[in-house]
């Protein structure tokens, strides 16, 4: 959160307090490990342009798509209040663009700072189509923890030699899962340890999470270059507010979505030297991309000896770091915490608002794998959850043994949550219940589901409108691993769903 606003790179200024400008989603020839191919970039950049705003600011951003592919985009921890209209999910909130149109996205930002970020939402684009958003306090607003002395976006991503697309449609045709990437990726760079990869040298301290499906991102030091204490101090960087209460760790555990804002601290002592960052993957996938803090007056020569990660099944290291996790909680940050078309417009045989509150069939989620019928019945058309405005919510989002236990990444769509809870095993709704932390809670807007376990969170219903909620993970996604919430308008037009803008896509 720089003290004055970098230039724009997605964005011209438009007046003092709004931020206008052009997303020419576009082709492009790139090449990664010796493999070139045509791949969906935003105005020709890979990872995509960075959005800079101030919390308070209107945001607006034309984006025409010239590829060939339906395009839709979403702002990833936006609230869009009232405005669902903007959240980009494609056939949730709006049409697709097709090919050859536009579409204006406007939006404000409101009560949010932070780093967060932006991504395709339609397919598998997202594998090329994303960037950061930063939101900068308003003018004056001191840091909640020491000022950094600069600043840089670390975007964490896959590649594939392959156009995922097409891999996407072998994979649907055979009924199997496509393939698995073949690199990973920091801001586009997979780093030297991969065959035929160039060298790529980052400085920064702001990370952000793009693709990559599960991980630890570890900032270590290189031995015997440095002195003194190692430390790195986090805080959340998608919070209503934008942090969370900070604490001293060597590793940052990231899940799908999930966005941090860590602050590196310069090893007290030391006379300079290399930070390394390392990006692992939990079960399947296990590949490693690198990049390089290196501090001013340390020469190119010097390379840092690779860090020490948890294990990829660590799961004592995953819980730990989990329950360090509180909000701020104070005086000055307190903590507060094409459906929808058919809803504004009230439209019939679209969907229906009568989705389980309680899995119809019960079992032993994280027992033995599961061999019995559950009867699942396919609907004629989508169930939705119907909420009413301004009610508290509680999800206990339980992980189960169907196929296999596993992490999944849930993202909530035009909502902020208060993480209560997370545990192995079953859900027991009596003696977890009550363990839940309702004092100070993270607050986030994706949060990862333990493998086996399960992760309880709260928020209050004042958004209305028709907002997604899905596992982060593309496959699952497109396999069902989602649901739409519509809450209810509440009294008044001030807390009612704003009219769709003219230009909204046609399906």
């Amino acid at each position: 959160m720089p003290t004055s606003v970098p230039t724009q790179i997605i964005s011209s200024s438009v007046s003092e307090s709004d931020v206008g400008g052009q997303a020419a989603v576009q082709v492009k020839n790139v090449s990664r490990l010796g493999h070139a191919k045509p791949i969906v970039t935003v105005n020709g950049m890979y990872p995509g342009p960075t959005i800079y705003a101030r919390e308070g600011d209107r945001v607006m951003v034309k984006v025409t798509n010239h590829a060939q592919y339906k395009m839709s985009i979403h702002w990833h921890g936006l609230k869009q209040y009232r405005n669902g209209w903007a959240d980009g999910p494609a056939y949730i909130t709006q049409c697709p663009i097709q090919t050859g149109n536009s579409y204006a996205y406007d939006f404000n930002i409101t009560g949010q700072r932070g780093t967060l970020w932006w991504h395709a939402h339609i397919s598998w684009l997202r594998a090329t189509v994303y960037g950061a958003i930063v939101i900068m306090p308003i003018e004056g607003t001191p840091y909640p923890f020491p000022q950094p002395h600069m600043e840089a976006n670390l975007i964490l991503g896959e590649w594939w030699n392959a156009d995922v697309e097409t891999l996407l449609k072998k994979g649907d045709q055979k009924g199997l899962p496509p393939n698995i990437s073949d690199a990973h990726t920091i801001n586009g760079k997979p780093g030297p340890l991969f065959t035929c990869s160039e060298k790529r040298r980052f400085r920064g301290w702001v990370l952000e999470r793009g693709v990559l499906e599960r991980g630890v991102f570890r900032v270590g030091f290189g031995e015997g270059l440095l002195k003194g204490e190692r430390q790195a101090v986090s805080g959340l960087g998608s919070g209503k507010r934008g942090c969370q209460g900070g604490f001293r760790e060597g590793a940052v555990r990231l899940g799908m979505g999930v966005g941090w804002t860590v602050v590196v601290g310069k090893v007290r002592g030391g006379s300079g030297g290399g930070d390394e960052e390392r990006g692992q993957k939990e079960v399947v996938d296990n590949k490693t991309a690198t990049a390089i803090f290196q501090y001013k007056g340390v020469p190119n020569t010097i390379i840092p000896s690779l860090p020490q990660l948890p294990s990829p099944n660590d799961t004592s290291f995953a819980l730990s770091y989990n329950r360090k996790l509180r909000s701020l909680n104070t005086p000055q940050f307190p903590a507060k915490t094409a459906l929808l078309q058919a809803h504004y417009f009230n439209m019939s045989g679209v969907f229906r608002t009568d989705f389980w509150d309680k899995p119809p069939t019960s079992f032993n989620y994280t027992g033995a794998p599961l061999t019995a019928n559950l009867r699942t019945v396919q609907s004629a058309m989508p169930r939705i959850s119907k909420i009413a405005f301004n009610s508290t919510v509680e999800l206990v989002l339980q992980d189960s043994n169907l196929l296999s236990v596993e992490s999944h990444p849930f993202h909530l769509h035009g909502y902020n949550f208060f993480v209560v809870g997370t545990g192995v095993g079953n859900f027991d709704p009596i003696k977890d219940a009550a363990k839940l932390n309702l004092v100070d809670p993270p607050e986030r807007n994706t949060v990862g589901v333990p493998p086996g376990g399960w992760t309880a969170i709260r928020f209050r219903a004042d958004n209305p409108g028709v907002w997604f909620m899905h596992c982060h993970l593309e496959l699952h996604t497109g396999w069902g691993l989602k649901i739409a919430f519509m809450v209810e308008d509440g009294p008044g037009p001030e807390y009612s769903v704003l009219p769709p803008p003219k230009n909204l896509p046609h399906c």
